[in-house]
């Protein structure tokens, strides 16, 4: 079973989207609201915790009956049967799409439930101290090695489980600065730090230097030996892991139909099993199953993922706005811009379609954003007054964790505040000044959650993964390779070349070879 392959602008429905769109555009949300006194409740979705109120969307019925429309004649819903099926529509890689099957304990597949048995049993070990060091002591600090979606996910999660941490201290390192490397070593002790190198290939430059740079400052310390007591590896490449060093029962298993950036459900979460515990985890997994479930189940006007999406895609491709910003009211989800950053730019930033030809259309979105409040103290003036249309999703949380009833009561205050002064603005009338004026009719989604725990975040990261899934099939991509990333990688080649002979024999762009000698020149 293959992803269909149909052009958007072909479609019934993105005709009349776009007949549509020239009659509302204009159109201030203050209206929409006069015009149908249940709009909030006809505009919003209850699934378990969450509650998703998109009644704040330059939208009307006939706008979400063409978007669901447009869903239906790009074959939406076989597509998400052909994802949940394992075919591979991963096609231009050949492979499946299958990391909703790491978080589903009803049909695991074996190697899946062997994989998790096992970081259960080793972050038990590491966390009760029964693993020690070469001197006899317990782990106290973990450093979680890689880069991309092999740190930006279980970097994310860490500081959004933070209530539920335990003991050990987790570090992350990824950029290939060395600083960065010598900033993390002064903070850990190698006979009480276990490293965790997450590398699916273990090739990846950046991850194998600083994996190198790491193993040398141990032995320094210690001995070759003693590597098997403080390193681990999830990675496929069984040969390069034991030349390492590493031992074979300290390998976790990675899979070619789970991508990079969808990887926290797999191996790759072995440092959120150490910070948090395997039930936490396993937690998470479960939340995110709950959603697959949802999304997989659910009618499309009932659909969470399936909403969000055709809302995005009706702001890129017919109000041209580009971006988008995701704001959550809570400093745990502060490093959550960061990884749905890769997770959508990565999967749509694509500009050749599933027939192989180039795109007539805009695809992908810029995701940004920051945490209220601090964000109502930088970015907000553009939201309400530049010239920029920023649709934007806020999120918060009904309980807090510590149980502080007068800073959550200012936290959600300013959250549901922000939403209503984005849509409504201020009547010109009431003030004197153009200056203060405030236009409104910005449009926002408002997701309110009822806890920050695990299970919910997993539901959470599942709910922006398959809305991803809904763009892609939207605009005709193939969301799940990444190509795009691979030329600056070889490009590099030739430039480290350069850079350590210092030669531009190896270059061939006259920008690059100035930049270069101005290098050297100061260095």
């Amino acid at each position: 079973m293959s992803l269909p392959k149909i052009n958007p602008l072909e479609t019934t429905a993105w005709k009349r989207l776009s007949k549509h769109f020239t009659e509302i555009e204009h159109i201030h949300l203050s209206e929409f609201f006069a015009e149908k006194s249940d709009r909030a409740q006809a505009l919003s979705i209850s699934w378990e915790d969450f509650y998703l109120d998109y009644s704040k969307n330059r939208v009307n019925d006939k706008t979400m009956e063409l978007l669901q429309n447009l869903a239906k004649e790009v074959g939406l819903t076989e597509a998400i049967k052909a994802q949940f099926s394992g075919s591979k529509i991963n096609e231009t890689e050949d492979r499946a799409v299958l990391h909703t099957a790491l978080r589903d304990f009803d049909k695991m597949k074996p190697e899946v439930q062997e994989t998790l048995e096992k970081m259960e049993r080793f972050s038990e070990n590491i966390i009760n101290g029964s693993h020690l060091g070469y001197t006899g002591k317990p782990i106290t600090d973990v450093v979680n090695i890689g880069i991309g979606g092999s740190h930006l996910g279980p970097c994310m999660v860490m500081e959004a489980l933070q209530f539920y941490k335990n003991h050990l201290n987790v570090h992350f390192i990824s950029n290939v600065d060395g600083d960065h490397v010598s900033e993390i070593l002064k903070k850990v002790d190698p006979e009480t730090t276990l490293f965790v190198i997450v590398s699916k290939t273990f090739t990846t430059q950046e991850t194998l230097t600083n994996a190198r740079t790491v193993r040398t400052w141990f032995c320094k310390a210690s001995e070759e030996k003693h590597i098997e007591k403080h390193f681990v590896a999830v990675s496929t490449n069984l040969e390069a892991v034991a030349s390492f060093g590493i031992a074979s029962t300290n390998i976790f298993t990675m899979w070619d139909w789970v991508g990079g950036r969808f990887s926290l459900w797999s191996a790759v979460g072995l440092s959120i099993c150490l910070g948090v515990g395997f039930q936490n985890f396993k937690a998470m997994l479960q939340g995110a199953h709950t959603m697959d479930i949802h999304f997989k189940e659910t009618p499309l006007d009932k659909n969470i993922p399936v909403v969000l999406g055709l809302l995005s895609v009706w702001y890129n491709n017919f109000f041209k706005t580009e971006s988008e910003a995701v704001i959550p009211y809570t400093e745990y989800l502060s490093k959550i811009t960061s990884y749905l950053q890769q997770a959508v730019m990565e999967s749509n930033g694509k500009q050749i379609d599933r027939n192989g030809n180039r795109v007539a259309y805009q695809t992908g979105t810029i995701v940004w954003g920051s945490t209220g409040t601090n964000a109502q103290h930088a970015f907000f003036q553009l939201m309400h007054q530049g010239t920029k249309l920023i649709p934007a999703d806020f999120i918060c949380f009904a309980d807090s964790l510590y149980g502080d009833t007068d800073h959550q009561n200012k936290l959600l205050a300013n959250c549901l505040a922000q939403t209503e002064a984005l849509m409504e603005g201020t009547p010109e009338h009431n003030n004197p000044s153009a200056f203060r004026n405030f236009e409104g009719n910005r449009p926002t989604n408002t997701l309110v959650i009822k806890k920050l725990s695990p299970k919910n975040l997993g539901s959470l990261l599942a709910m922006y993964e398959h809305k991803l899934f809904v763009q892609g099939i939207i605009w005709n991509i193939y969301s799940y390779d990444q190509w795009g990333v691979e030329l600056g990688k070889k490009v590099a080649i030739g430039t480290l070349k350069a850079i350590e002979t210092e030669s531009v024999e190896f270059l061939h762009n006259p920008s690059t070879q100035a930049l270069l000698q101005k290098i050297v020149k100061n260095s």
